[in-house]
C-alpha cells in the first residue's frame, strides 16, 4: 500500500509594505481590556460624551425615510456646501464644494488617501517624532519613507522649519504635522507655523496638516494651516466630527485641498470606500447646521478635567508637559526606571488602570504614557489614587 505524500504547508507570502509596519499600540492595549473587569481606561482617545441628540436623531430620521443607498463618491453635495461654509466662516478659507473637498470615512481614510495620492516609492515625508500612530504607518503602506524629527518636552513637542530644512533631500516630498498634538497636546504658535510655510514655499512641498482636535484648544492660539499666506494651494488640510461632536463611531472626515490633489484622492477613494454610510453624512451636516453650544461646554468640562489630571500627576511625583490641545495628558515616567511598555504593562495588571505606552508614538515617545482624559472626573481621580501608589511602590 503506497503512502501519501506528505502535504506542505503553505507558505503565504505577505508584502514587505505590510511587514514594515507595526501593530497599534494603541489597539493592543484597547483590547486587552476585554478580558479584565473592574479597568479605568485613559488609553483610547475617545469622547466620553454620547453625540448630541439633534445629531442622532436627524440619522435616525434619514434612516425612516429610506435614504440608505450610495451617494456621491465625493459626499452629498450639500454636506459639502455646508462644510464649505463652516471653513470659511471658521477658519477664512475659501474651498469649491465641487471639486476641493471630498468627504472621508474618517480622517483615517482621508491620511491614507492622501499618502497614495501624492507618493510614488522612494519619497520621504517629514513628520515629528512623537506623532500619531498611522502617520508612519500610512507614509509606508503607500511606499514612502517617514523621516522623524525628534521633539522634546523642553520645547514644548513642537517641530520647527529648522528641523525640517536641515532633512531635506531631493526626495522629499511633503511635510506632515499634527497640531493640537495626539499623543502629547501641543499646540504649535502661528510663528512657527508660519516658519514652516515660508519653507514649504521655497523648497515646493506639500504640507499635510491634521487639524482633527483644532477646536479642542485650553488657553491658546488655533492657527489652521491653511489659512497662512499662500498655503492654501500647497496644503492638505484633513479634519472631521469625530472629536469636537462626539461623533467616532460614524466615522466622517474631510479633506480640503486643490482639486488636483482632491482628483487623484477620489481616484482611489472610488475604488475602496466608494462613500461615507448616508446616515452619518446626514448626522455630520445637522453637527455643522445644528447649534454648536455642547462643543463650548464639553471643552470647558475637558478643560477641568486636564487640569485635575495635570496636576494629580505633578502631585505624586510624575513631570507633566500642560498639553493645551486635544484631550491628552503625556507624563514622564521614566522616575520609575520601566520602559513606557513596562509601566503600561504593569500598571494595568496590578492597578487595573490602562494607558498607552509613549514608545506607540516614535523613539521620542518612550519614557512617557498617553493618558486621555476624556472620561469622568470620578474616574481620574481614582485613577490618579492607583496610580499615585503604583509610582511611590516603583520610583527609583
Amino acid at each position: 500500500m503506497k503512502t501519501q505524500p506528505k502535504t506542505q504547508k503553505r507558505i503565504q507570502h505577505i508584502s514587505l509594505r505590510a511587514n514594515a509596519i507595526q501593530p497599534s499600540g494603541i489597539r493592543k492595549f484597547f483590547d486587552l481590556l476585554s478580558s479584565i473587569d473592574g479597568v479605568i481606561s485613559l488609553g483610547v482617545g475617545e469622547p466620553d460624551y454620547t453625540t448630541p441628540w439633534h445629531i442622532r436623531e436627524s440619522a435616525i430620521e434619514s434612516i425612516e425615510k429610506g435614504q440608505t443607498m450610495y451617494t456621491s463618491n465625493s459626499g452629498m453635495p450639500e454636506l459639502r456646501r455646508e462644510l464649505a461654509r463652516h471653513l470659511k466662516n471658521e477658519f477664512a478659507v475659501d474651498y469649491d464644494p465641487t471639486d476641493e473637498l471630498l468627504i472621508t470615512v474618517g480622517v483615517s481614510e482621508a491620511l491614507d488617501l492622501t499618502m497614495r495620492a501624492l507618493i510614488d516609492p522612494g519619497d520621504e515625508v517629514i513628520l515629528p517624532d512623537p506623532s500619531y500612530v498611522a502617520y508612519s504607518s500610512c507614509v509606508i503602506l503607500a511606499g514612502g519613507k517617514p523621516v522623524h524629527i525628534p521633539t522634546y518636552e523642553a520645547n514644548n513637542f513642537e517641530i520647527t522649519a529648522k528641523d525640517i530644512e536641515e532633512r531635506l533631500t531631493p526626495k522629499t516630498r511633503a511635510i506632515l504635522i499634527g497640531y493640537p498634538s495626539n499623543p502629547t497636546g501641543a499646540v504649535m504658535s502661528r510663528k512657527k507655523l508660519a516658519d514652516i510655510a515660508a519653507l514649504a514655499i521655497k523648497h515646493d512641498l506639500t504640507v499635510v496638516s491634521d487639524e482633527i482636535y483644532s477646536k479642542l484648544i485650553y488657553g491658546a492660539e488655533f492657527t489652521c494651516f491653511a489659512s497662512l499666506p499662500g498655503m492654501k494651494e500647497r496644503t492638505v488640510f484633513l479634519g472631521g466630527f469625530s472629536k469636537a461632536y462626539a461623533m467616532t463611531g460614524w466615522r466622517v472626515g474631510y479633506a480640503a485641498a486643490p482639486k488636483e490633489i482632491i482628483a487623484a484622492m477620489h481616484k482611489v477613494h472610488q475604488y475602496t470606500m466608494m462613500c461615507v454610510p448616508t446616515m452619518s453624512q446626514m448626522a455630520a451636516l445637522e453637527a455643522l447646521k445644528g447649534e454648536q453650544d455642547s462643543i463650548a461646554e464639553m471643552v470647558e468640562d475637558y478643560n477641568r478635567r486636564r487640569q485635575v489630571m495635570v496636576k494629580g500627576f505633578r502631585d505624586i511625583g510624575l513631570n507633566c508637559f500642560e498639553p493645551r490641545g486635544a484631550f491628552y495628558a503625556f507624563p514622564s515616567i521614566r522616575c520609575t526606571g520601566m520602559t513606557s511598555e513596562e509601566f503600561a504593562e504593569k500598571l494595568l495588571s496590578e492597578e487595573k488602570i490602562a494607558v498607552v505606552p509613549g514608545s506607540a508614538f516614535g523613539k521620542c515617545g518612550e519614557g512617557y504614557v498617553r493618558c486621555c482624559y476624556a472620561t469622568s472626573l470620578a474616574d481620574i481621580e481614582e485613577a490618579l489614587k492607583r496610580m499615585g501608589r503604583f509610582v511611590k511602590k516603583y520610583k527609583k
